[in-house]
């Protein structure tokens, strides 16, 4: 008998996105259900973007996550508890490994309620399965064993994302207003890194590739990211400004675009450079072979998948030889040699193959 299935999504977007396999996996497995798919405001867009889900709740902003927080936190995991709530959901499924998941969906009142077992949370579910361990495995493979444990068949899916019609127009208009054409050749650019600096391909470099698939190819690059990565979008914009071959074309987006829109904006570029973050992830699932620099993390954990469409060129990782790599470190405590070894050229020749010129 149909029923309303809800899934509580992770809070990260480069994650959400790697569970989208996991997520598909359910889907396919519970085809009469109303699938609802709860996430925090500012991942939730996401969802809605992806075919199958049905409907999608937007959580409050966390509180915290663990047990110990303050007081004070649990205002706003009431508040979570009353919008899951509201879904009517008869089955949980947690993707997030944290007590505050639990306890969210516990204080609902969702009958069962299931997850990995783990942060001090068993009794606050139904079915309880172990935490994956899955050493130097990718980190989709993760949510894909916990819905396997919970009995759901996993196949080879990949994440898939489309931008709305609404959001295709905000994009082009975006794009008009600063004189780029239908049919332009456009690479995107995330310079960012929500993580830290330590995963961020200097900002330099980014200008340094836009000079050169302008003169290569006639590139124009578009730099987009979050409005936390307007100081990176400034500086790239600045030094291309100054070279001294001529300004290349670069449309500066930057923190001029929600969830949507910047999918929209991804679909009408023909390959994608971005450091280890969710807008990699994301231009993955809206079909672009991506560019990723990686330095501190470990690209055979997050590396972006494979694109649904099997035509599109593969994905380019690029490392340098560096004694500390990968040290997960957030900042660079030395010369930042694991990134800053990486050269434009290396990009360069990979986004040749990609865009094929």
């Amino acid at each position: 008998m149909a029923s309303r299935f809800l899934v509580i999504a992770p809070n990260w977007l480069g994650d959400a996105v790697m569970a989208l396999p996991a997520l598909a996996a359910v889907r396919r497995a519970r085809p009469e259900d109303t699938l609802v798919v709860a996430a925090r405001a500012a991942i939730a867009p996401l969802f809605q973007m992806v075919a199958g889900v049905d409907e999608v709740v937007t959580l409050p902003a966390v509180g915290g996550s663990r047990v110990g927080v303050p007081w004070g936190a649990l205002r706003s995991w009431r508040a979570e508890a009353g919008r899951l709530q509201e879904a009517n959901a008869a089955t949980a499924l947690l993707l997030p490994n944290s007590f505050r998941s639990a306890w969210i969906v516990r204080r609902a009142g969702i009958p069962e309620r299931w997850g990995v077992a783990s942060d001090l949370r068993q009794r606050l579910l139904t079915r309880a399965v172990p935490r994956p361990k899955l050493p130097d495995r990718h980190h989709s493979e993760y949510y894909g064993a916990i819905v396997r444990a919970l009995g759901f068949p996993v196949g080879e899916d990949r994440p898939l994302v489309a931008a709305p019609e609404a959001a295709v127009m905000r994009a082009a208009a975006l794009l008009a207003r600063d004189g780029v054409e239908p049919g332009s050749l456009l690479v995107g650019l995330a310079p960012g890194a929500a993580y830290g600096r330590a995963k961020q391909w200097p900002p330099r470099r980014y200008a340094d590739l836009a000079c050169e698939l302008h003169a290569r190819a006639g590139v124009t690059s578009v730099v987009v990211g979050s409005g936390g990565d307007k100081s990176a979008g400034d500086e790239i914009m600045e030094r291309c400004r100054s070279n001294k071959e001529g300004s290349p074309r670069v449309v500066n987006l930057v923190g001029q675009t929600d969830l949507a829109t910047l999918v929209a904006v991804m679909s009408r570029c023909r390959a994608f450079v971005s450091n280890d973050s969710g807008a990699m992830h994301l231009a993955a699932a809206a079909g672009l072979p991506v560019t990723a620099p990686f330095g501190p993390t470990r690209e055979r954990e997050t590396a972006p998948l494979p694109v649904a469409d099997s035509g599109v060129p593969a994905h380019a990782i690029l490392t340098a030889p560096a004694w500390c790599r990968p040290c997960m470190l957030r900042e660079c405590p030395i010369d930042h040699r694991c990134m800053t070894r990486i050269t434009v050229g290396a990009a360069v020749e990979a986004l040749s193959r990609q865009i094929g010129r």
